[in-house]
């Protein structure tokens, strides 16, 4: 292994940094911060719902939320959308939702193929919803879940309330209680469609990931 060597100067002056930070170590300057308890600095609007947080937060991200009362209303907003962008192929990676689209005769739903290179839109579930940041929580433990959130187009989530939580934490901390504190080895936060702003600051959509997303919040 070839070595360096460094002046004698140097190695004083480092010399001198370590006996210093061993020697003389810098209290904290307010130790009395540790055993309070934080606040959270990030409420929504007075009187709102976690729901409603999050569909403002998700919105102005530039998602679309479509509230649906009950599943006859989340068939019926799907079909519309399909209808109105001409969708013919529709992956579904949520298995227990793919059987109930497929039995209500939601002809253009396939289940969730990665060689279906061609499909318009994909739908999934999540691991939970932030309501402050109007974000989706995804992970490797979801069925297809480092692809079906990312690959397609167009991304379509069902959102059910109780997966919607306050903030960041409250989701890892969810997600903890779920997997018994064996987190998934991948946890993805996503907000709002892809973009990126890289080439001359010019903002582009849909580089990295899907261009638009949707959120189906289904209230039942």
């Amino acid at each position: 292994m070839q070595t360096y060597k460094t002046s004698k100067a140097r190695e004083n002056i480092l010399r001198k940094i370590r006996i210093a930070l061993q020697e003389e170590a810098v209290p904290m300057p307010f130790p009395e911060t540790e055993k309070l308890a934080i606040p959270s600095f990030f409420n929504g609007p007075l009187g709102s719902t976690p729901e409603e947080t999050f569909a403002v937060a998700f919105s102005n991200s530039g998602g679309h939320f479509v509230f649906c009362h009950n599943q006859d209303e989340l068939l019926t907003n799907l079909k519309m959308l399909a209808e109105s962008r001409g969708w013919t192929e529709v992956l579904c990676a949520h298995k227990s939702l793919f059987s109930f689209l497929v039995n209500n005769k939601i002809s253009f739903v396939r289940e969730f193929n990665p060689m279906h290179e061609q499909a318009q839109a994909c739908i999934t579930d999540c691991e939970a919803a932030i309501a402050r940041t109007g974000s989706f929580l995804f992970s490797s433990k979801q069925n297809h879940g480092r692809v079906a959130p990312v690959y397609f187009p167009v991304h379509i989530v069902v959102l059910q309330p109780h997966q919607i939580v306050p903030d960041i934490a409250d989701g890892l901390k969810l997600l903890k209680q779920k997997y018994n504190d064996q987190l998934p080895s991948m946890i993805n936060l996503n907000t709002g469609p892809s973009r990126t702003a890289d080439i001359e600051k010019t903002l582009v959509t849909g580089v990295h990931g899907p261009k638009e997303v949707f959120c189906f919040f289904l209230n039942q």
